[in-house]
């Protein structure tokens, strides 16, 4: 399970270490929270697995929602630009209220949303959408994966919990390098 833990800490470590290493070619700074964190995202959509009736047609758009704030900027856009998977293309499209929202693979809930997070919870109720944030506590209130940072990296908490309810199985992979947490009783 270490060596594992070890593999996946490695592969993310080595995507960080790429982009850092293409910026510091280009003259660039070295990336920012968000472009880490649009990489994450991205590479989600390989580690999870959505329901074969997610999709209604073989080259439907996987479509990353972002409500609220948009923290990315254009730093999505570009980890997914050209990517598909299984066939399908990725698409990155922003809301500013839960009512905009069509069908969404990834949401990610930005902090500006913290008050209504629970009515968006319930909103997405079995609908297959991975929710993502990084708002304080997040994934002990439902949400799937939610980001910290720790001695300035970026870590992982997942509540499997959630994901299962959605329909979404997210690979042994990912699980292994986060902190698997559940929601609290009552919320």
């Amino acid at each position: 399970m270490a060596i594992l833990r070890r593999g996946l800490q490695a592969l993310l470590c080595g995507t960080l270490c790429v982009t850092i290493f293409l910026r510091g070619a280009c003259g660039a700074e070295a990336p920012t929270e968000y472009q880490v964190k649009a990489v994450f995202v991205y590479n989600f959509s390989r580690f999870v697995d959505w329901p074969p009736q997610t999709f209604t047609a073989p080259d439907e758009p996987f479509v990353i929602c972002i409500l609220g704030g948009d923290p990315f900027g254009a730093r999505l856009d570009e980890a997914v630009r050209g990517e598909q998977i299984d066939r399908h293309p990725l698409l990155v499209r922003r809301f500013r209220n839960l009512g905009e929202i069509g069908d969404c693979r990834i949401l990610y809930i930005d902090r500006s949303e913290s008050a209504q997070l629970q009515q968006i919870l319930a909103a997405l109720d079995h609908r297959g959408t991975l929710t993502v944030s990084d708002l304080d506590d997040s994934s002990k209130r439902g949400v799937m994966i939610q980001f910290t940072t720790e001695n300035n990296r970026i870590r992982l908490r997942i509540n499997v919990e959630s994901a299962r309810a959605s329909g979404l199985t997210i690979s042994s992979k990912l699980l292994r390098s986060a902190e698997i947490v559940g929601k609290r009783d009552g919320t």
